[in-house]
């Protein structure tokens, strides 16, 4: 399905020289001269480069249908990611390029949201916020309640937050996803 300029909105998907693109923001301008054109900032879904694009007004384009999936992940064998499909029971592998930085949240059983432009995987996304155990960080003293200072924690996922002194191993944390910071101890 073709769309034009006059159709963009943050967030759609379009081709660009035959490449999947987000449109992340645009703007019309009419300048007094000339023809009125599009400026836009569009995100590469494959490679996840931004670029700064300027197209003249009602121009083409084909759009891509963006489509998300939820997923049960199931283990990590070293290699890949297994995922599972809860209404088939169909299950996928994944390489660690395609889960990329959600590896560092996801834990056996949670639900994952897979992202689809068109019949194409394009990446995993974890929950926005989970629950992990500290296995690893220094011990906290007594006092250490007060003031914003914080100390690195190994999480059970292998990801390393920060996180308040108080916090010690075992404690289950919860994490951001978006910008893997600490949000409380639960």
């Amino acid at each position: 399905m073709a769309i034009s300029t006059a159709d963009f909105k943050n967030g759609k998907a379009i081709l660009i020289d035959g490449k999947p693109n987000v449109i992340i923001e645009f703007q019309h301008v009419k300048p007094g001269k000339g023809g009125a054109f599009v400026r836009t900032k569009v995100r590469d879904i494959r490679t996840g480069r931004v670029n700064d694009l300027t197209f003249r007004s009602g121009e083409k384009f084909e759009e891509v249908r963006m489509e998300t999936k939820a997923m049960q992940y199931l283990y990590h064998d070293g290699e890949d990611y297994h995922f599972m499909d809860n209404s088939s029971y169909e299950q996928i592998a994944l390489n660690a390029k395609t889960v990329g930085e959600a590896a560092h949240w996801l834990k056996e059983n949670d639900t994952a949201t897979l992202q689809y432009a068109g019949e194409e995987l394009i990446g995993v996304e974890a929950p926005m916020f989970v629950e992990l155990e500290v296995t690893d960080t220094e011990p906290g003293f007594k006092g250490d309640t007060v003031g914003g200072s914080t100390k690195a924690a190994t999480l059970e996922t292998g990801a390393v937050v920060q996180v308040p002194m108080f916090v010690d191993n075992g404690d289950v944390v919860r994490i951001d996803t978006r910008d893997g910071r600490y949000i409380t101890r639960v």
